[in-house]
């Protein structure tokens, strides 16, 4: 005797009677007879009965397959009848009682190229102004903060600095140390023609305080603090925990942007002051190694030719960086979907807009300084 799953399709004039049996368990294939009813829904007949005889245990394997055969019924316009058990009849109401969410699900047709460049066009004012409102929620979140009013925790506050500061020092090191000697050789493959080598350590000196200082922490910032802020808050929103702060009275800005963006505005400054120091150090290395410059003559033209305003100027550069790297950062964790691939959409975007917003910064202020002569 059968104890699989049975479907038995009966026909009298236009109406079909679709009765179900045996038992139905996830592990067991539809039997045969299940395609025949499915056909006979999809506009094979006027009107549809559904009756169960022999029904044993039954799980969601069922369940899915009525679910499809009212469906199709539905689709081709045939009327259904329910003489289920209440049990089930329930469950199959409850399937249809509330309609798909409108774009929940995929759509199989490919956008074009000018359909994807359309939308994500339309898309930049939504997406200016949400940023806009996460920018004015971190403006009244120090506002907050200076009245004495945060939520924000000394401790995170402290941990944030020394991530982003202490932890970060290798890596600066490493990245300054060989800028200055590239920045060393290239201009001593020019100044050499000329018998100038000693203007090297001019180049090096205003180039890593001025601008390239800054402009190589600030990379350094956006590839290791902006994609793991993006990603820490990110995972917070896809376990629920930015909810719960919310829930709970916490303001999610104060408790978790805040710190991350006063610390990064106040370590990134200290880290320009310590890669232009490495610079210094690599194309010091590079005269007095490689292009037989005195080791106190090196360093007496680097102090004249260096003005002090320059390291002042890098100082700005790199607090501006800062606040760049620690918003976007933010910005996109605070914004994450709720799965995996979003998490890592999110990381990845934050890392592009900290570079491009740099790169952006770092142009602008430049011509400010050209314009104001400094």
């Amino acid at each position: 005797m059968n104890t699989g799953p049975q479907v038995s399709l009966r026909r009298d004039g236009t109406e079909c009677r679709v009765c179900v049996g045996g038992s139905w368990e996830l592990s067991s294939p539809w039997p045969p007879e299940a395609g025949d009813a499915l056909r006979a829904a999809d506009g094979g007949c006027g009107r549809l009965l559904l009756t169960a005889e022999a029904l044993r245990q039954w799980d969601s394997s069922l369940l899915v397959f009525l679910v499809r055969l009212v469906r199709l019924a539905r689709a081709a316009g045939v009327e259904v009848v329910d003489t289920l058990p209440p049990g089930l009849s329930r469950l199959l109401r409850l399937a249809f009682a509330v309609p798909p969410k409108e774009g929940a699900q995929r759509d199989a047709r490919d956008a074009g190229l000018l359909e994807r460049l359309g939308g994500s066009v339309l898309s930049v004012p939504a997406r200016i102004g949400d940023f806009l409102e996460f920018l004015g929620d971190a403006a009244l979140s120090f506002w907050r903060f200076l009245l004495g009013r945060s939520h924000m925790r000394p401790q995170d506050f402290l941990a944030a600095m020394y991530e982003c500061g202490v932890c970060a020092l290798p890596i600066i090191s490493i990245t300054s140390l060989l800028f200055g000697l590239i920045l060393a050789f290239v201009g001593a493959v020019q100044l050499q023609q000329f018998g100038a080598q000693l203007y090297v350590a001019g180049l090096v000196g205003i180039g890593m305080l001025r601008v390239m200082g800054a402009v190589m922490v600030g990379v350094v910032m956006s590839g290791r603090m902006g994609a793991s802020y993006a990603a820490v808050i990110g995972t917070m929103q896809v376990n629920e925990e930015v909810d719960a702060l919310s829930t709970t009275g916490l303001s999610p800005t104060d408790f978790l942007v805040l710190p991350r963006m006063l610390a990064l505005a106040l370590m990134t400054p200290l880290l320009t002051v310590y890669a232009d120091l490495m610079g210094i150090l690599g194309g010091f290395i590079v005269g007095v190694g490689m292009l037989d410059i005195n080791a106190l003559e090196y360093m007496s033209a680097t102090v004249s030719m260096v003005n002090f305003r320059h390291g002042l100027i890098g100082l700005v550069y790199g607090a501006v960086f800062g606040v760049i790297v620690a918003l976007f950062g933010c910005y996109h964790g605070m914004r994450c979907g709720r799965s995996a691939l979003a998490v890592g959409r999110a990381t990845t975007t934050a890392v592009v807009h900290s570079l491009v917003g740099i790169i952006v910064a770092t142009a602008i202020i430049t011509i400010i300084c050209n314009l104001l002569n400094i």
